[in-house]
């Protein structure tokens, strides 16, 4: 009976694996950050992970499509975003990790709006870009 329950549970954990790898950051360099000055494409307002298509210029004034990976809708929400905050259209300075591949492609740590307003991915709130100087202690 024991080898069964092990079995069983085993392949419980195998099969919640590729559940666990979803929502890791791995590919995503955290060392690193890319400040993308643009124009939104569109704005995904999505389970599991809202996305943000932003029009950036490269270093030779060709738009290049960075994909920007948000939290939950759910969790966005509850730090100020709405799925209308960001329409196809609005200028945006967005502070992203990007991808370790090179890609054009990142995790959101900060996204400025036209009006002065600053959200973060929407986990938490907005966390200070690397560099900046640190938070006050609670």
């Amino acid at each position: 009976m024991r080898a069964f329950i092990l079995a069983v549970t085993a392949v419980i954990l195998l099969g919640a694996s590729p559940t666990l790898a979803h929502h890791s950051y791995a590919a995503f360099d955290r060392d690193k950050q890319v400040t993308l000055t643009g124009v939104v494409k569109e704005f995904q307002w999505n389970n599991p992970h809202a996305w943000i298509q932003v029009m950036v210029a490269d270093d030779k004034g060709r738009q290049v499509e960075w994909g920007v990976e948000c939290g939950s809708p759910n969790m966005m929400a509850r730090t100020g975003w709405k799925r209308t905050t960001l329409k196809a259209g609005d200028k945006v300075v967005a502070i992203v990790n990007p991808l370790k591949d090179g890609r054009p492609n990142g995790s959101l740590v900060t996204v400025t709006l036209a009006d002065g307003k600053v959200l973060g991915p929407g986990d938490a709130p907005p966390p200070r870009p690397l560099g900046s100087a640190t938070r006050p202690k609670s």
